[in-house]
Parts: structure tokens; sequence; C-alpha cells
């Protein structure tokens, strides 16, 4: 996983970021029905754990695909439009937790593990509150609305299912990653 550089750019990464797009997607758009309690346009997502996850594989390329277009094709599903600055706010978040790719060894080691899930949080504040504040000038709230309404929820529930889902994801590929010998 980690033979190559963080910042490489090839077909190994458009390939796990079309195929960390489509997952995230798919996801996002079977959980988009479900939205946060007082928080404006923001859904429960579990799927930012898949995110998370392929950032964390493949690095900050994946997350940056996968994220953008992942969170615009689970908009499209939804019947919601385009709304660049989330999408993008979704790339931000998978392109930060990338930047750990380069130091985690094992996918099932306590320390690597916590390390991903550091950077995926790192992500999901930057891309959240990307996505957030430029809310204010896309759709026009205020600053108290775009941190408390769209902010405050978007971050702690993709953190809680951050938390809880990525170990468990990085578990499951380090175990099916070690039966076919890799």
């Amino acid at each position: 996983m980690n033979d190559k550089s963080t910042w490489e750019f090839g077909t190994r990464q458009v390939v796990y970021g079309a195929i960390g797009a489509a997952l995230y997607g798919v996801f996002s758009w079977a959980t988009n029905i479900f939205p946060l309690p007082a928080a404006g346009n923001v859904t429960f997502r579990p799927a930012v754990a898949v995110l998370i996850f392929f950032a964390s594989a493949y690095g900050p390329w994946v997350g940056l695909l996968a994220g953008f277009i992942g969170n615009t094709l689970g908009d499209a599903l939804s019947g919601w439009g385009f709304y660049w600055h989330w999408s993008l706010g979704n790339g931000l978040m998978g392109l930060v937790a990338g930047l750990v790719m380069a130091s985690i060894k094992d996918f099932r080691a306590r320390g690597d593990i916590m390390k991903a899930v550091g950077y995926g949080v790192a992500g999901i504040a930057v891309g959240m509150l990307f996505a957030s504040l430029t809310e204010m000038f896309m759709g026009g709230i205020d600053l108290n609305t775009a941190l408390f309404g769209y902010f405050t929820p978007a971050f702690l529930g993709n953190t809680v299912v951050t938390v809880i889902l990525l170990p468990v994801l990085m578990i499951a590929f380090a175990a099916v990653a070690s039966r076919r010998g890799r």
C-alpha cells in the first residue's frame, strides 16, 4: 500500500478514486434520507468512514477524487443537484485524511488505526468547515448558522461514524489482504 509517494498521481489513484467515489456516492445516497436534528441540509452519513478509509489506504488524491465525485454522485442520486462547495468540502475531507497514508504500516496496529482516525477527524474538520463557511456566500446564511447549523452537526456526525467504523474497515481490510498474501 505504502510503496509509492504520497503525492503520486497515476492510473492507480484514478481507479481507486473511482471505486471510492462509487461506494461513497451510493452509500451516501442510501442514508441521505436521514437528516441530522437541528441541521441545515446535513444528513447522517456513515459512508464518510468509507471515504476516510480509501483516503488512508490510497492517499490524498484518491481521497480528493472519492470525496468530490462521491458527494456529487450521492447528491445527484438523491435528486438534490450539484453544490460545488459541499462536493469540494468532501474532497478536502478525503485529501487531508489521505495525508496519513505514508505513515501507516499495519492496518491492524492500534497506533496506525489511531493515526488514521486522527487524520480523518482533521479532514472532516477542514472539509466541513470549508463547506459550511462557503454556504454563507452560496446560501446567504449567517456565521452562527454556518457554524452551529451546518458545521457542528456535520463535524460531530461524521466524526462519530469515523471513530466507530474506520477501525472496523481497516482491520477487515488487513485480514482480507493477509489472506491474499499482500
